[in-house]
């Protein structure tokens, strides 16, 4: 089994900064894809940041510019710098990842998902 640990969100005021991690452990051989949604109150969940092996990125329309992810493999975590966070950024955020396990099989797992609240 694979699990996913988030930490560091909270509540900010708008214009700050925060930093969420994702630690990954268990059966892993190794971690392709890593990414970031969220889910505001009343709204789908979406794909806010994702990371691949190959280090390509890709990154939601409303947060180009202001988030960043990045990943340490060695750690198998990862991460999002979140910055000049606004209002609408309010939301539960899930880490996602593609996880090919010891056994060479390939799993998506998520996190149990980490409240971001940004005031106004």
């Amino acid at each position: 089994q694979v699990q996913l640990v988030e930490s560091g969100g909270g509540l900010v005021q708008a214009g700050g900064s925060l930093r969420l991690s994702c630690a990954a452990s268990g059966s892993i051989f190794r971690i392709d894809l890593m990414a970031w949604y969220r889910q505001a109150p009343g709204k789908e969940r979406e794909m806010v940041a994702r990371s691949t092996s190959g280090d390509n990125t890709n990154y939601a329309d409303s947060v180009k510019g202001r988030f960043t992810i990045s990943r340490d493999n060695a750690k198998n975590t990862v991460y999002l710098q979140m910055n000049s966070l606004k209002p609408e950024d309010t939301a539960t955020y899930y880490c996602n990842m593609n996880v090919i396990r010891r056994t060479y099989d390939r799993m998506d797992y998520w996190g149990k998902g980490i409240l971001v609240t940004v005031s106004s």
